[in-house]
């Protein structure tokens, strides 16, 4: 009897055509649960995310973290050679990701009808700023421009100042993990009822606008147009950031039961008995003589203090972690979300854990991030190519 594969998705052959973040954040996902993903990145250089941000032994960290568990293969798709080499590697492959323009991948002979062509049974997860159609598919969009476009960027920050960025790449994220969903799901499909692949085509401000919640139907309903609320929670309280001696700490104590807990504790019992606050549309009404009883009681006191209380009274709190703070944090380290990776310069570096947490199944860390182009002569040879042709292709400047 065979034993069962150690993780999720072992078996499962990825090819990355995918830069930057969307398309490798999907690669890094499916390797880190088994998938061989095999990344194409350009010879001259790379993946641009090479060289972005911190550099430790002449590449970025964020790097060691984006491109682990895959094999590089360095090959310029806008060659002829090139881009027969990938059409033979697609046609041994279960999924393709792109997040290149719409219209590029057909310019270089590699589009939909001719790569399912070539592999029927094809998934082909297609991630661009505004999706393969509709009248603006042709136009260059980045992850903040659909977090402005799917609704976020209006939300963030406080009522009449300059929308902020959140402070990570969110769109570009939430347009991976989107994807990530879409080919599971079409694998899934061609598992259980057959028939060919499929394209998924995830857009990065359809990706923001996914997850904005009640934003479309409060417009549809009242012509409410939502408008940023700083650090409050608009339309739920009490939920906002309350000042301490020695900085701020988040309460959420919006539920009808949390809320008296909540004045039981700062020693407001009259607020949490009054009928008119039962529920939380009466908080809403109030919600400024709430939060200023809150902050009455929070600003005299430190963070430590103000969490001990609450958390004694049951009541979600928590601090503003700092990247200093997850790396110390013991719930961290409980739950192997801090891992030690070995880069390939031999050099340990500290990266983000494995999600989600399969119990049964789970991810894992098997190799580093590949040097540029390190795997292609082992991938071409896995093709059956000769060390003559591989050599020659890497004179001509094909690979890498």
């Amino acid at each position: 009897m065979n034993a069962l594969p150690t993780t999720p998705l072992a078996g499962l052959k990825v090819v990355e055509m995918g830069q930057l973040i969307a398309g490798p954040f999907v690669g890094k996902t499916l390797g880190d649960f088994g998938a061989e993903v095999i990344k194409i990145e350009p010879p001259a250089g790379g993946d641009p995310l090479r060289g972005w941000r911190l550099q430790q032994d002449g590449t970025s960290v964020w790097w060691q973290v984006q491109s682990r568990n895959k094999r590089s293969l360095a090959l310029d798709l806008r060659a002829p050679e090139g881009q027969e080499i990938a059409r033979r590697l697609i046609a041994e492959a279960d999924v393709l990701v792109e997040n290149f323009r719409p219209g590029t991948l057909e310019g270089w002979g590699l589009g939909w009808e001719a790569l399912s062509a070539l592999n029927p049974r094809l998934v082909m997860l297609r991630i661009s700023g505004y999706g393969q159609s509709g009248p603006y598919k042709d136009r260059p969009g980045f992850g903040m421009i659909g977090e402005a476009m799917g609704g976020l960027r209006h939300l963030t920050g406080e009522s009449g100042r300059v929308p902020v960025r959140c402070g990570v790449s969110i769109g570009d994220t939430l347009a991976a993990l989107h994807g990530v969903i879409g080919v599971l799901m079409a694998l899934y499909h061609h598992k259980v009822h057959g028939g060919p692949g499929q394209v998924i085509d995830v857009a990065l401000h359809e990706a923001v606008f996914n997850c904005m919640e009640s934003l479309l139907p409060e417009y549809s309903a009242a012509g409410l147009v939502r408008e940023p609320g700083g650090s409050a929670l608009p339309g739920i309280a009490p939920s906002n950031a309350y000042p301490c001696v020695d900085g701020v700490v988040l309460v959420a104590g919006n539920g009808d039961s949390i809320f008296k807990r909540l004045m039981a504790a700062i020693g407001r019992a009259d607020l949490g008995q009054d009928p008119e606050l039962a529920h939380n549309s009466g908080r809403v009404a109030r919600v400024d003589e709430i939060d200023g009883a809150i902050a009455a009681w929070t600003r005299p006191r430190s963070v430590a203090a103000v969490l001990e209380a609450l958390t004694a009274a049951d009541v979600p709190a928590g601090k503003v972690y700092t990247a200093a703070d997850i790396a110390a944090d013991p719930h961290y380290q409980a739950r192997e979300m801090l891992l030690q990776q070995t880069t390939r310069t031999g050099r340990t570096l500290m990266v983000p854990g494995i999600v989600p947490k399969l119990l049964g199944t789970p991810g894992s860390l098997r190799r580093p991030a590949p040097g540029l182009g390190e795997d292609g002569e082992a991938v071409l040879a896995e093709l059956g190519l000769t060390p003559e042709q591989i050599a020659a292709l890497r004179a001509r400047g094909v690979l890498a």
